[in-house]
């Protein structure tokens, strides 16, 4: 078996982003313990210490008493990691690797109080290099109008030349990505918490593709990483370190998005919310960032003004037929909360049959969504 010194000998010509990318491959190596490895060591130096399976003070600091468990698994990890063959497989892949410092690195990222040691990315680097960059974040279990209302940023953002960021989760990411990708405009920025080759959730990877062909795929996770519940939140302080704002569109009283808000508050980015519906649990983490003095939302200027941006952002046009009576009263009273039929027909003076006539044409015409029995308005 070779030594140690003769795997880095082996390996001589291997760049630095190299190391780094296997060091990043060892089980449980998130950013804080990858920065005690490099502590007062060059990556390489890094790799030679964790093949040794000693324990590292260092490391300790980070760890606690899980030091010497951590240092064997790293070490019985590194001895089927042939470092060349990752750096080799990743660069294969299309995927660019740029280390913290490198001249292609995010700029704002670089003053960042826990900066990515390494970003892998697909796309186009320089689509991060735009003027404005606003995150969109929000609950996975969102409402119809938590899409559209996420969606309706997403596009009106890009359209005005701002890039949207988000984590291309379900829910609330993906429909800010989906408005930005259909409306044009500035790149989009999507962040996520597995390797490049590992969409998650694998609905969203058409999602993925599309972001990584118009704008920028980033994550510091190398290939091959799959979806652990630590790195998410780890996630979350990237995508706060890219925006200058980010937007909250719905939140439950916990979840991740309320980890990106707290990332964003100790980078003192401004945060905007909102407001839901008092009654609706996806919006319960929003209206409480309102009641903590929050700045509310109320539509696309008000993005622009905490971005410090002039003007307005034109509204996308609306090509649905336009409802005729009795449409509009039934979608006029059925305002903008979930409800149904019997609902509406206490609010409404038509018999049961017109009524459910004008609801399944409000549906045919796209103004009406209609889930398990609930009818919503669509924006």
């Amino acid at each position: 078996m070779a030594s140690t010194d003769d795997v880095v000998a082996d390996d001589a010509e291997l760049p630095e982003a190299g190391w780094l990318t296997a060091l990043l491959g060892l089980p449980a190596m998130g950013p804080r313990r990858l920065a005690a490895l490099l502590d007062g060591r060059s990556p390489a130096e890094a790799w030679v210490a964790v093949r040794s399976g000693r324990p590292l003070p260092e490391v300790a600091a980070v760890v606690g008493g899980r030091v010497a468990a951590l240092a064997s698994e790293w070490a019985e990890a590194a001895r089927c990691i042939q470092p060349e063959a990752v750096w080799s497989a990743t660069r294969a892949a299309g995927v660019e690797v740029v280390a913290y410092g490198a001249v292609s690195y995010p700029r704002c990222l670089l003053d960042d109080p826990e900066p990515a040691p390494v970003l892998f990315a697909v796309g186009r680097l320089e689509a991060v290099a735009v003027p404005s960059r606003v995150a969109i974040v929000g609950t996975r279990r969102c409402t119809r109008y938590g899409r559209d209302v996420a969606s309706e940023l997403g596009g009106s953002l890009a359209e005005a030349g701002v890039a949207v960021v988000s984590g291309l989760a379900l829910g609330i990411d993906g429909a800010a990505h989906a408005g930005a990708l259909a409306a044009g405009g500035a790149s989009p920025i999507g962040v996520v918490a597995t390797g490049l080759d590992i969409a998650y959730p694998v609905s969203n990877r058409r999602l993925w593709n599309r972001v990584a062909e118009a704008g920028v795929l980033l994550s510091e996770a190398p290939l091959g990483t799959g979806p652990r519940g630590w790195r998410f939140p780890s996630r979350n302080r990237i995508i706060a370190g890219l925006a200058d704002v980010v937007v909250v569109v719905e939140s439950h009283a916990s979840g991740g998005s309320l980890y990106t808000v707290e990332a964003a508050l100790e980078r003192d980015r401004p945060v905007l919310a909102v407001p839901g519906p008092i009654h609706s649990p996806a919006s319960r983490g929003t209206n409480h960032l309102l009641a903590e003095g929050c700045v509310p939302l109320c539509g696309i200027d008000d993005v622009l003004t905490a971005l410090g941006l002039v003007g307005s952002a034109p509204s996308p046009a609306d090509r649905r037929p336009s409802p005729g009576e009795p449409d509009l009263g039934v979608l006029e009273a059925a305002g903008w909360s979930p409800t149904t039929l019997d609902a509406l027909s206490r609010r409404v003076d038509l018999p049961p049959v017109d009524l459910a006539s004008s609801v399944a044409q409000l549906v045919r015409m796209g103004w009406f969504d209609e889930e398990r029995g609930f009818y919503q308005r669509v924006r």
